[in-house]
């Protein structure tokens, strides 16, 4: 793991001082960029695996969903999009800090001059940059393949906008405060992927919502990735699409309300259980 460097500035008095915390971020995040860029497998896996799933859901089930003007097909997509979106972020930061912390990079970073703020600023430009490409990949696949229509308002575009931006920090988040769960990098896998792959099961992903249990879909409302996937409906998908829903609507209000609960419960959470180091390193 290359550590992160910064010349210090210069004052008019002549003393120096270390870069903000923004400006070692963003150094950080252009790091981060390059690392994962670096490694092939794991960019050919990070944006196939919603694309190959994708494939294969929308090509088994492609009948038009009755009543709902939609194919399964296209119900498909803004599903993938969101799970794409909190696989480049939950799963991603749940895995990958808990595997640095066991390596003890963690640790040698906070022994550093770095501001702790300037860590997780280059984890988020890392989840934004690799959210937006998910996200225009499956965008792109449901448009060319499966005749989603992209929206035509402006209204929609920034109902999009927003959806995207506290889906993608909650889900950041959340995998910040997961990472800690994890005793060793071993389990981390295992300890992150599970809830997220239980979460879309009963949050309307691989199973058409209007087809999963009540009670299912309750547990599901506690978490962002139900909220994700019914606002992304809403915004790709047209309104006689809406009778899917259990509400029977979009609930556009509903989601940002939840979104941004999530939103500042997550930090809660982060601020409340991030380690810089392992239990066992006391």
């Amino acid at each position: 793991m290359t550590t992160t460097t910064a010349a210090p500035v210069r004052t008019r008095g002549g003393a120096e001082r270390l870069p903000s915390a923004w400006t070692i971020g963003l150094r950080r995040g252009a790091l981060e960029i390059r690392q994962f860029f670096r490694q092939r497998e794991q960019v050919v896996f990070t944006f196939s695996f919603p694309v190959v799933f994708l494939f294969l859901f929308a090509s088994i089930f492609h009948d038009d969903v009755k009543g709902s003007g939609v194919t399964a097909s296209q119900l498909y997509v803004p599903a993938m999009m969101a799970s794409g979106i909190m696989s480049t972020s939950f799963q991603s930061l749940g895995i990958s800090i808990a595997i640095e912390r066991d390596e003890k990079v963690l640790r040698r970073l906070r022994g550093t001059p770095m501001p702790p703020a300037a860590y997780f600023l280059g984890k988020i430009w890392l989840v934004l940059c690799t959210g937006i490409l998910e996200t225009a990949i499956l965008l792109a696949v449901g448009t060319t393949f499966y005749d989603v229509p992209l929206p035509t308002s402006a209204t929609r575009w920034l109902d999009f906008a927003w959806i995207f931006v506290l889906g993608l920090t909650a889900c950041a988040l959340l995998g910040i405060a997961i990472s800690s769960v994890p005793k060793s990098a071993k389990s981390a896998s295992s300890v992150v992927v599970l809830p997220f792959l239980v979460l879309q099961f009963i949050s309307g992903v691989y199973i058409s919502i209007n087809t999963i249990p009540g009670w299912m879909l309750d547990i599901g409302a506690l978490f962002p990735l139900k909220w994700l996937c019914q606002g992304l409906r809403g915004v790709f998908l047209p309104d006689s699409a809406k009778v899917l829903e259990q509400a029977g609507a979009w609930e556009f209000g509903r989601i940002a309300l939840v979104l941004a609960a999530w939103c500042a419960g997550g930090l809660v959470l982060c601020l409340l259980t991030f380690r810089w180091k392992n239990r066992r390193d006391g």
